[in-house]
C-alpha cells in the first residue's frame, strides 16, 4: 500500500470503534502519525498501528477543555497537525414532542459542539501545514428520517458547518469536506442489525443491497485528504451505495407486475 501520509499527523475522534477505528487503521497503514481520541482506552489499537506512531488520548469530545487538550497533545507529541477527522458521534431518536431537553443537548454537544471545539483549536495548526478537515456527517444530514429528529438536526448542522468552513478556510490554504454514510455496520447499529424486518427494508432501499463496512467509509476519508483530492473542497460526499441517487419512489421497472 502507498505511504501517502508519511510524516503527517492525523487526529481521529471517535477512534475506538466503527468508522473511527477503520479510519485510524487506514491512515496507520499509509504511514501517518495518529492521535486517537475516544472516551475509552485504546491500547490495542495503538499497538496495532505502532506505539512509535500513535498515541491515545481519552477525551470526552463534548467537553471544550478536553478537546483543546487533545489538540495540544498532538502538537506536543508530533509538532504539527495535517488532518483532523471529526468522527465522534451518537444517535438519538424518538417522537419530537417526547424528546427531553437533556437528550437534545447531549446529541448536539457530542455531534456538533465537539466539531466546533476541535476545528477552532486545530485551524491555526492546520493553516501552517495546508491541512484538511473531514467531518463525519450522514445521509441523515442531507435528508430526514422518521423518528430521528434530534439526530437529523445535529447532522444537518454538521453538513452546513462543513460548507461554511470550506468557504472561510479555502483562501488560507485549507480544505474541508464531509462524508455522509448511510447505514454502516458499527457498534452503534448493532441493535438495528438484529431486527430482521428493518434490515430487509434497508436491503430494499439500498441499491447495492447491503450496509456499508466501516473500511469503505475510511477509504473515502483517506481520499478526501489526499493530494488526489486537492481541488475537492466543501463537498458532502454520500457513501451510501446509491441511496441518494433515488427520488424515493418504488421501482418502476416492472419487477412488481
Amino acid at each position: 500500500m502507498q505511504k501517502r501520509f508519511e510524516n503527517k499527523t492525523v487526529i481521529v475522534t471517535g477512534a475506538s470503534s466503527g468508522i473511527g477505528e477503520a479510519t485510524a487503521l487506514r491512515f496507520g497503514r499509509e504511514g501517518a502519525n495518529l492521535v486517537l481520541a475516544a472516551r475509552s482506552e485504546m491500547t490495542d489499537l495503538v499497538n496495532r498501528i505502532g506505539s512509535d506512531r500513535a498515541i491515545a488520548v481519552q477525551t470526552d469530545v463534548s467537553k471544550e477543555d478536553q478537546v483543546e487538550a487533545l489538540i495540544g497533545r498532538a502538537i506536543e507529541c508530533f509538532g504539527q497537525i495535517d488532518v483532523l477527522v471529526n468522527n465522534a458521534g451518537m444517535g438519538l431518536g424518538g417522537a419530537p414532542e417526547e424528546t427531553a431537553t437533556d437528550d437534545w443537548r447531549k446529541v448536539m454537544s457530542v455531534n456538533v459542539d465537539s466539531i466546533f471545539y476541535a476545528c477552532r483549536a486545530a485551524i491555526p495548526h492546520l493553516e501552517k501545514t495546508g491541512g484538511c478537515i473531514v467531518n463525519t456527517s450522514s445521509v441523515s444530514g442531507i435528508g430526514g428520517d422518521w423518528g430521528m429528529s434530534p439526530y437529523n438536526a445535529s447532522k444537518g448542522a454538521v453538513t452546513n458547518y462543513t460548507r461554511a468552513l470550506a468557504l472561510d478556510l479555502a483562501s488560507r490554504g485549507m480544505r474541508v469536506n464531509a462524508v455522509c454514510p448511510s447505514f454502516t455496520k458499527t457498534s452503534m447499529t448493532k441493535g438495528m442489525e438484529e431486527k430482521t424486518e428493518l434490515m430487509q427494508r434497508f436491503a430494499e432501499r439500498l441499491p447495492m443491497g447491503r450496509a456499508a463496512e466501516p473500511e469503505e467509509v475510511a477509504s473515502v476519508i483517506a481520499f478526501l485528504v489526499s493530494d488526489d483530492a486537492r481541488y475537492v473542497n466543501g463537498v458532502l460526499l454520500p457513501v451510501d451505495g446509491g441511496l441518494s441517487a433515488s427520488n424515493g419512489q418504488p421501482p418502476l421497472d416492472g419487477r412488481f407486475d
